[in-house]
C-alpha cells in the first residue's frame, strides 16, 4: 500500500538524520543496513525503500551533516556583529563537548569521506565550498584569495583540533588542545571580539573540564 507523499519523506527524513548520527558516532563500517534501519526504528525493508544501499545513505548524510555546517555560519553571519569569533567560539564549545553523534560532520566523517567514492566526495566539497565562501565573507582583508584562504584554515584549525581534542584520553590534554585553538583563532586581525583582546591571552587549561564526548 503506497503511503501519502509526505509521510514518505518524513520517514525519509526520519531515517536519513538517524543514519547521519550513526556514521559519525561509529564511522561507515560500525553500522550496516540493519543497524542503521534499526537505530531508525524501521525494517531493513523500509531503509532500502528509501535508499538503494548503505553508500547511498552515507551519501547523503554526507551532503545534508556538511550542508548543516553551510547553513550554521550562514545563521551567525545573518546575526552580524562579531559573527566569526563567536563561530569560532561556538565551534571551541558547543562542537566539542556534544554528543559525537551530534557533532559537526567535518570533524567526524571527514576521514571516512577521503576513503568514499567520487560521487560522496563530490557531495562533500560541494557543501565545503559554501562553507568556506561563506566564512570567508567574514574576514577583512578585502582579497577574496586571502579571505579564502583563511577560511580554510580555521575550518581545518577547528575540525582538526577539536578531533583531537576528543581522541585524547587526558582530559588536561583535551583543555590544553582547545586552549591552543582558541588563542591561535581568536586573536586574527579583522574578526576577533575587542572584549576577547582585552582579556589577553588564555591560559592553558583554563577552559571547561569536562571531558570531551
Amino acid at each position: 500500500m503506497s503511503h501519502p507523499v509526505g509521510k514518505k519523506e518524513e520517514s525519509r527524513a526520519k531515517i536519513l538524520a538517524s543514519a547521519g548520527r550513526g556514521f559519525r558516532s561509529q564511522g561507515y563500517g560500525g553500522l550496516g543496513v540493519d543497524g542503521l534501519a534499526k537505530s531508525a526504528g524501521v525494517t531493513s525493508g523500509a531503509f532500502y525503500a528509501h535508499f538503494r544501499s548503505k553508500k547511498d545513505a552515507f551519501r547523503e548524510a554526507v551532503a545534508a551533516g556538511m550542508a548543516d555546517l553551510a547553513d550554521g555560519i550562514a545563521g551567525m553571519k545573518a546575526e552580524g556583529g562579531a559573527w566569526v569569533a563567536r563561530f569560532v567560539d561556538f565551534y571551541l564549545t558547543d562542537r566539542r563537548s556534544c554528543d559525537l553523534a551530534e557533532s559537526c560532520a567535518l570533524q567526524s566523517l571527514t576521514g571516512e569521506v577521503a576513503r568514499a567514492d567520487a560521487e560522496t566526495r563530490s557531495a562533500y566539497e560541494t557543501q565545503l565550498r559554501r562553507a568556506i565562501d561563506t566564512l570567508a565573507s567574514g574576514m577583512a582583508s578585502g582579497d577574496s584569495k586571502a579571505d579564502q584562504a583563511e577560511a580554510i584554515a580555521m575550518l581545518a584549525m577547528l575540525s582538526g583540533g577539536i578531533s583531537m581534542a576528543r581522541a585524547v584520553e587526558d582530559p588536561a590534554l583535551a583543555d590544553t588542545i582547545v586552549a591552543a585553538l582558541r588563542s591561535k583563532l581568536e586573536r586574527k586581525p579583522g574578526h576577533a571580539d575587542p572584549s576577547i583582546e582585552a582579556a589577553g591571552p588564555v591560559p592553558p587549561l583554563a577552559l571547561s573540564a569536562s571531558p570531551p564526548c
